[in-house]
């Protein structure tokens, strides 16, 4: 029996829902590729996304290595160079050891509505993946949400120091093992259908940290009739 309802019956009209985690790559990809096509195809008041959680460090019983994120720059960002990608360039010690912080804040500006959590989410990204900022820390999650144009930074704070967050990025975790959500990305529509990791394949070169991906596969144009679908 499970605890959790089916993605596939809480996407509401109009919605595309993607189960991710900011320090995927993919997801990176992903992200940055339902923007720009949504913008492209002039569906911004017509689509919107609803972010959950798929907590690879969970998943993985730890935290991303910083070799194995250094990898997907060098393997994956080659797909799509303008979201904005470099190797990290801040100090070790400030690698991320969670991404816990980041995914409760996006869902903590689902509060202010889904176009806050998209900006947050959006943002996060980018400050990890092009910025080398360390998105595990709560004063780093802050600025950023401070940062992003339409997004109310105080809420988030309370709501990070309250916890009341974790609960639904461990229940997005529990539906994902749940009801076999195979990946970050994977997207949910309205019509019933899902996709994981729309457009692209890989595989991996030895072990995640110490090997590479190779991306095998890669059709960006599946995204306008994902979302033309979305939209009903």
């Amino acid at each position: 029996m499970t605890t959790t309802p089916h993605p596939r019956d809480q996407v509401a009209p109009g919605t595309v829902t993607v189960f991710s985690d900011i320090w995927c790559s993919f997801a990176h990809v992903a992200l940055h590729r339902l923007h720009t096509t949504r913008a492209r195809l002039g569906l911004q008041e017509r689509v919107r996304f609803d972010h959950r959680a798929f907590p690879l460090e969970l998943f993985n019983n730890g935290p991303s290595p910083r070799p194995g994120t250094d990898s997907e720059v060098g393997g994956v960002a080659h797909i799509e160079p303008d979201a904005g990608w470099q190797l990290w360039r801040a100090p070790d010690w400030k690698f991320p050891s969670s991404s816990l912080p980041a995914l409760e804040a996006v869902q903590l500006a689902k509060e202010q509505g889904l176009d806050a959590s998209e900006r947050l989410d959006l943002a996060l990204r980018r400050a990890f993946w092009a910025q080398s900022r360390s998105i595990g820390a709560r004063s780093v999650v802050l600025d950023v949400a401070e940062e992003t144009s339409g997004v109310d930074a105080a809420p988030i704070a309370e709501g990070l120091d309250d916890g009341r967050a974790r609960h639904a990025v461990t229940r997005d975790f529990a539906c994902a093992r749940e009801h076999r959500v195979q990946c970050s990305p994977h997207l949910y529509l309205p019509d019933g259908s899902d996709c994981a990791n729309p457009g692209v394949t890989a595989r991996w070169h030895g072990k995640y940290g110490t090997g590479f991906p190779e991306v095998t596969g890669n059709d960006p144009t599946v995204y306008a009739e994902l979302l033309r679908r979305a939209a009903g």
